[in-house]
C-alpha cells in the first residue's frame, strides 16, 4: 500500500492569553488529533500552529515539544485579524504519512472552534461573511 502526506485539520479556543492555557489547549487538541486518527509521532513530518493576534504569551509548538515531538519540523504563525473570527483560536495544519485514504482523516475541532467547521458536525457549510457581503 502506497504511503501519503496527509494534511489533519483541527482548532481550539484558549481560555486566557497565558504560558499556562496556550500550552494546555495545544496539547489537548495534539492529543485529540493522534488518538482520533491513530498517528504515531514519528509518522508526523511537520505541524503548523496558527494562532489569532490575541494570543501572545507562548509558542503552542512547545507543547508538541513537551510531548516528545523533538525531532518533528514544527512552526508558529499568527493568524490574520478576520472581523467576526473567533478569538483566543490556536489552529494546527499536521503534515502525517499514512497509507490511509483521505476521506478516512479524521480532522478535530474542540468546543466553540467546532463553529469554524460545522460541516464536520453534520450541519450545512455556513457561508463566508466578509464585509457585510455573503461569498
Amino acid at each position: 500500500m502506497a504511503n501519503y502526506i496527509r494534511g489533519v485539520r483541527g482548532a481550539t479556543i484558549c481560555e486566557a492569553n497565558s504560558e499556562a492555557s496556550i500550552l494546555a489547549a495545544a496539547e489537548t487538541l495534539l492529543r485529540e488529533i493522534v488518538a482520533a486518527n491513530d498517528i504515531r509521532p514519528e509518522d508526523v513530518a511537520s505541524v503548523l500552529f496558527t494562532v489569532t493576534p490575541d494570543l501572545d504569551a507562548a509558542f503552542p509548538a512547545k507543547a508538541a515539544r513537551r510531548l516528545g515531538w523533538v525531532d518533528t519540523a514544527l512552526m508558529d504563525a499568527q493568524e490574520m485579524a478576520v472581523p467576526g473570527a473567533p478569538e483566543r483560536c490556536i489552529r494546527v495544519l499536521l503534515h502525517w504519512n499514512t497509507t490511509k485514504a483521505q476521506s478516512e482523516i479524521r480532522h478535530v475541532y474542540l468546543g466553540e472552534a467546532r463553529r469554524l467547521r460545522p460541516d464536520l458536525n453534520g450541519e450545512p457549510p455556513q457561508p463566508l461573511r466578509t464585509g457585510g457581503e455573503v461569498r
